[in-house]
């Protein structure tokens, strides 16, 4: 991965190690064929009234950013084109519009992006931005309105979000929202779930993993400190990684300038720190049950309920899988992976643990718990 002198702007951030000066005499032709590629023009031409800031940013975004990461053209436009539009920088964001266009981003594609901008920054804005990339619908012929994504109905909006907010923000804001006056907070988490999950997010057009791409490259822009934090593990559950989400700064800084992309970077490290730091923590256990044969069912259904909820409801509790012996299904082991030994305790004083451990006391005739050691810490589960 090239990273140029981006490679002095990212050590500062405490991304990347220090790094010998490459030989970026390919940049000039790598600028050339990618302008030519998403605008269907020459670059470096020398001519306009300025010349040579065109010289400097066409370089530095076509011949160095563009080659920084593993995205594709495809994806680099439409993360450019959600930062101009989080900017409200409409005439660059009509012209990357076009390009856009001519790398492959489908008028669906390109419309759900502006679409999915509306939760970040409003709608007037968002609306300013779905306004300009309809002038250039419009000027290549496209038919407007475009076909309908919406998946959702009144009635099940509520459920589709809660679903997708829980896949990849287990407990969502509802914490934060507590003891507002008024109980108010509790409007601003339904609204959440409801409309920023529930009828943005179910929409068709782009894939979960692109949105929660696209949603950090806005929040970037916006320098959403804390949310940055929160969504860098939403982008994670959706399947980025977290090259993919440096990368995808990255290719924001252009547009947005160092300080803001540092900003990002570094809350990126900061996480991945982090969950790395927690890894090596982990506290590892099987859990050799043997139940009351005759009240199997009755004991499968608590389990059921206090897995669902733990997994659901504490960031702490990264694996509960339990499974049965074929020839005695009353002979359970239970694999339970906790961040580490506080998150074990503090899953021991939830009110799903404490009704399991209540309600199955009689039911349970042998519990022995073993604790382990993993031969490969960090290596994650699938």
């Amino acid at each position: 991965m090239k990273l140029y002198i981006i490679a002095f702007a990212l050590l500062l951030a405490g991304i990347v190690p220090t790094r010998a000066q490459e030989d970026r005499e390919d940049r000039i032709e790598t600028c050339k064929e990618n302008y030519r590629t998403l605008f269907g023009v020459e670059a470096l031409t020398g001519q306009g009234t300025d010349p040579e800031m065109m010289d400097i940013l066409q370089k530095f975004i076509f011949g160095e950013v563009f080659t920084t990461g593993n995205l594709s053209l495809k994806l680099r436009e439409m993360i450019t084109c959600v930062t101009l539009a989080t900017m409200q920088t409409l005439p660059q964001l009509k012209a990357h519009a076009g390009a856009a266009l001519n790398v492959g981003v489908t008028p669906v594609e390109l419309r759900e992006a502006m679409y999915l901008t509306a939760p970040f920054i409003g709608f007037p804005k968002m609306l300013n931005a779905v306004g300009t990339v309809n002038e250039v619908f419009k000027e290549r012929g496209i038919s407007l309105p475009l076909e309908n994504q919406t998946t959702v109905t009144e009635a099940n909006r509520h459920e589709q979000g809660t679903s997708i907010q829980d896949k990849l923000y287990h407990g969502g804001i509802s914490a934060v929202m507590e003891g507002m006056p008024g109980g108010l907070g509790e409007d601003v988490a339904r609204f959440l779930t409801d409309y920023f999950f529930g009828e943005i997010y179910t929409r068709n057009g782009l894939d979960l993993k692109t949105k929660e791409l696209l949603g950090y490259c806005i929040l970037t822009t916006l320098e959403a400190e804390s949310q940055l934090q929160s969504h860098f593990h939403g982008n994670i559950n959706a399947g980025n990684t977290p090259e993919e989400v440096t990368a995808a700064v990255i290719q924001c800084l252009p547009y947005i300038g160092f300080p803001a992309a540092i900003k990002a970077l570094r809350i990126i490290k900061q996480e991945v720190t982090k969950t790395t730091a927690l890894a090596t923590d982990n506290l590892v256990r099987l859990s050799k049950i043997i139940v009351d044969a005759n009240r199997l069912d009755e004991y499968n259904a608590y389990l059921k309920e206090e897995i669902e909820a733990s997994m659901q409801l504490e960031p702490g509790v990264l694996t509960l899988y339990a499974v049965a012996e074929k020839d005695a299904p009353n002979k359970i082991t239970i694999l339970e992976i906790y961040a580490d030994h506080a998150a074990y305790e503090s899953h021991l004083k939830t009110p799903h643990f404490q009704k399991y451990k209540q309600g199955t006391l009689e039911m349970v005739m042998n519990l022995e718990l073993v604790d382990t050691k993993p031969l490969i810490p960090g290596l994650k589960i699938k």
